[in-house]
């Protein structure tokens, strides 16, 4: 991946979806987030920091950094599960949230406080 001038490579490499670009535009701080692997992350259930969170949510880095300090939003060490965002968002607006999972011991007690998804994989593991 050298300094070559090969558009395939270059097209590879940066996305063309309208949206992204005119979002990379508005917003230098996202200007090397990938929309596909954004996506693919949301896929895969992995966890996104504030700038792939931003892409994905369709706002901008200021505004997903302000939400990642909002008390009560599901950010755990500087990452989201966007199902946890899902759920966070639907109780903001009043709709009902599925149930936790419920398991006996210490560990659910002091972890009952973190995102959903991140309390399942920790009681997973």
């Amino acid at each position: 991946m050298g300094g070559s001038d090969g558009n395939a490579e270059s097209t590879a490499m940066k996305p063309i979806d309208r949206e992204t670009l005119t979002a990379k535009k508005q917003d230098k701080q996202l200007q090397g987030i990938s929309l596909e692997s954004v996506l693919e992350k949301r896929r895969l259930d992995q966890a996104l920091n504030a700038k792939e969170f931003a892409v994905s949510a369709g706002v901008s880095y200021s505004t997903a950094r302000c939400w990642f300090h909002l008390a009560g939003f599901p950010a755990f060490r500087g990452v989201v599960f966007w199902q946890d965002f899902v759920q966070w968002r639907a109780g903001q607006n009043g709709l009902t949230n599925p149930s936790r999972p419920q398991h006996n011991g210490d560990i659910t007690a002091a972890i009952s406080t973190l995102p959903p998804r991140a309390m399942q994989i920790l009681l997973d593991a």
